[in-house]
């Protein structure tokens, strides 16, 4: 027997057994292919790929749906972050240079809620106490050698720091790291105007006793350049006007964040999340309209100002106890705050290099958030948990709007750039949200191949807006939610859901707000008597992890009864014009299907090439306020299709990649009072190519948006409501962002 395949053989039995103790023993194991593979050394590449792959494939037991791969797993990769490390896991890999960002409280994104339902990732086991400062975004930071292993945890448990999630990424860090890591990197990028920008940042990692730390900062461009091109004809299809339009946005973004975490003692302890961002930078727009109903041609030349800023901190905390009978006390508290400012300012140009300003909208608001969330965990017998709790939170939003127009009415006023000021509705409000969420999640392990888990959450809340609007309604929910997962082999597992969701309101919906998407719309009104849009979903998930460590398959199925589906709607106003608000249209239906794959072309004898397709498939139904017909939701497509693969080559440190990403178009249309929008998209290709010297330095090259993908739509305006039928203009518009590359290096000393 040749000694490679001996030795594969060896090592694959030696893996189960000593893996397979590892993952019944917790986070705080230690597997022992690490000892193992360092008698193996002298075996050629060929024979450390294939034992590679069968240490991933051997790290989970028949009583366990839990998969670990640990540190050495990833060594012929030379991984630098543990970024790095998760992509290389089947059904794990990013779309791109990372970091995850928390939702925005003022857009629906408030609270912590019981269980986001997608993939969740830890750190040590625990939550990350943050919603912009996430985990997700310190994978990024923290350094490979700092890794222990990483854990894909399928299954549900009450000892997991998050619940109701298909999948947890558990990064397990070694205890004994008493050193200093310093990470660094340097980029450039190139945009598709000829622009060059740079950025930079550096993370500081460690830990010195019971302390472990993270610090980072970070700078550099967020710079984006549009160009749009439009076209229209009027109502008898004769020509009407062309509208170019180049975009330019030059923002310049810095951050310094950190993470804290301190062991009291063997029982306890406390970890602390700290950020704080600021944007600067303007958008400069420069707009040429030509009239082709007139003879010579007309020519309207405008330029925009758009200067903003922001800022945004955020604090977070949370502590932990664990008692001698293993239960456990947890609080989370989170406090951050978001200021943003903006002007827009509008001029015509004239042949003799003058202007006239005939536009000035000035955007300010301030958003806050306060969460705190307590809960206590107890084992009720060995197959049982329960965790009982309770969440409050308070959200804010302070928001103003300023409208000036060029009026030969009126009286100028220097607040809105010596123009004359236009009152509009709801222009000035505070709006506020108090919310309670008492929950309690009970986890059951009937048998060792199944498990259900069961929600109940209580919401109550009260939102109030003052200021131009005075408004104020209470609010009760009740939010069931049934998780039962089936191992039917340590490879397969079905997973059935069924659960009431409560999406949160946008603030931004109850307050007038700019409108950058149509010239003849500044602003949109805001409607203070939204109501939440709410669902019940069904869904059937399947997955199958194919053997050594080949790659994994997974499907879902679901299906959505939606009640007070939110979309656009007709208002009544005073004066009679025509107006339309973000409003409740009533219940609609949903329903789709989605196939991912995540494998390695080892049966074409390439293991190192990650070949990962996806594909999703949608339908949605509501009846649509207008005009009294059956339609989709707004602007809801029908799937999308994805295409990634990495193709790594140890024996040269090197490894490359793509992304494809494809919307598929048709029946995406968006109804409104006045105008019916119907929108399509090029596909967007991506390409990566990464290289390791052997310091350790990483030289990566993007080239995004090779395939200059643009978004269109046509819009269809109408002489008066849409129910007229009397067409008076038909736009087509397209927008490119072009190509765009970036250079990165990165190292750790």
């Amino acid at each position: 027997m040749p000694l490679e395949m001996f030795a594969t053989q060896a090592l694959s039995m030696s893996l189960y057994s000593s893996n397979a103790l590892s993952v019944k023993s917790g986070v705080g194991s230690i597997p022992l292919a690490r000892t193992i593979k360092a008698g193996l050394r002298q075996l050629t590449l060929a024979s450390a790929l294939a034992l590679a792959s069968v240490a991933g494939a051997q790290n989970m037991s028949e009583n366990d749906s839990t998969v670990v791969y640990p540190a050495d797993y990833f060594d012929q990769w030379v991984p630098i972050t543990a970024l790095d490390m998760l992509d290389r896991i089947p059904g794990q890999e990013s779309t791109g240079p990372g970091g995850g960002g928390g939702g925005n409280p003022a857009s629906g994104g408030r609270g912590l809620g019981s269980g986001a339902g997608g993939t969740e990732i830890l750190v040590n086991g625990k939550r990350t106490a943050g919603k912009n400062n996430q985990a997700a975004s310190l994978l990024d930071r923290i350094t490979a050698d700092q890794v222990r292993e990483i854990q894909i945890i399928r299954g549900t448990s009450g000892e997991l720091d998050v619940r109701g999630s298909a999948q947890v990424v558990n990064v397990v860090l070694f205890e004994e790291l008493a050193s200093n890591n310093i990470s660094y990197e340097v980029r450039g990028e190139y945009i598709n105007d000829d622009t060059l920008n740079t950025g930079a940042s550096a993370s500081l990692s460690g830990q010195r006793g019971n302390l472990n730390y993270l610090l980072n900062i970070a700078t550099g461009p967020r710079y984006q350049n549009t160009h749009i091109n439009e076209s229209s004809v009027l109502g008898d299809f004769s020509p009407n006007d062309t509208v170019i339009e180049e975009r330019t946005r030059d923002v310049t973004n810095n951050q310094v964040s950190m993470n804290l975490g301190y062991d009291l003692s063997a029982n306890s302890s406390v970890r602390l999340n700290g950020l704080y961002e600021t944007n600067k930078g303007e958008t400069a727009v420069d707009r040429v309209t030509t009239d082709l109903k007139t003879e010579p041609l007309g020519l309207l030349v405008e330029r925009e100002a758009i200067p903003s800023e922001s800022s945004n901190w955020e604090l977070g905390g949370d502590y932990e106890l664990v008692f001698n009978n293993g239960d456990r006390f947890k609080v989370l508290a989170i406090a951050n705050q978001e200021d943003r400012d903006s002007v827009r300012e509008r001029y015509q140009r004239f042949g003799d290099d003058s202007e006239q300003k005939n536009l000035f909208l000035g955007t300010g608001s301030i958003t806050q958030e306060r969460i705190i969330r307590g809960s206590y965990t107890s084992d009720l017998f060995g197959d049982q948990s329960v965790e009982f709790g309770v969440e409050r939170a308070q959200t804010i939003l302070d928001s103003s709007l300023a409208l000036g127009v060029l009026s030969s009415t009126g009286t100028p006023s220097d607040e809105v750039g010596g123009l004359v000021p236009v009152n509009v509705a709801n222009a000035n409000s505070k709006v506020e949200e108090i919310r309670y969420e008492p929950f309690a999640i009970h986890n059951w392990e009937l048998n060792s191949k199944t498990t259900l888990e069961s929600t109940l959450v209580y919401e109550t809340s009260q939102i109030t807006q003052t200021g131009d609007s005075f408004n104020q309604r209470d609010f009760q929910f009740i939010k069931p939610k049934v998780d039962l997962r089936y191992n039917v082999t340590p490879s397969i597992q079905l997973r059935g859901t069924l659960e009431r969701i409560v999406n949160q309101l946008s603030f931004s919906d109850f307050v007038a707000s700019n409108d950058q998407t149509d010239e003849d719309a500044n602003v949109v009104a805001g409607n203070v008597d939204l109501r939440q849009q709410t669902q019940w979903r069904y869904s059937l998930n399947g997955e199958y992890r194919l053997p050594n460590d080949i790659g994994v398959v997974t499907s879902e199925l679901y299906y959505a009864d939606h009640q007070d589906v939110i979309d656009w709607k007709p208002v009544d106003t005073d004066d009679g014009s025509l107006l339309s608000v973000n409003g409740n249209i009533g219940d609609g239906t949903e329903y789709g299907l989605n196939l991912n794959a995540s494998i390695r072309m080892a049966m074409i004898g390439l293991p190192n090439l990650l070949v990962s397709p996806s594909l999703n498939v949608q339908d949605s139904s509501v009846t649509d306020p207008f005009l009294g017909i059956k339609r989709r939701f707004r602007n809801d497509a029908r799937g999308r299709f994805t295409l990634t693969f990495r193709h790594d080559i140890p024996q040269y440190r090197l490894n490359w990649g793509a992304q494809y990403f494809d919307r598929i178009d048709g029946n995406m249309w968006q109804y409104d009072i006045q105008d019916i929008e119907f929108s399509v998209g090029e596909p967007r290709m991506n390409l990566f190519a990464e290289y390791v010297d052997r310091r350790g330095l990483t030289y990566r090259l993007d080239l995004a948006n090779l395939s200059d993908n643009a978004q269109c739509r046509e819009r269809f305006r109408y002489v008066g409501p849409i129910t007229s039928g009397i067409l008076e203009e038909l736009e087509y518009r397209c927008t490119n962002s072009g190509m765009e590359f970036q250079f990165r290096v990165n190292g750790t000393f």
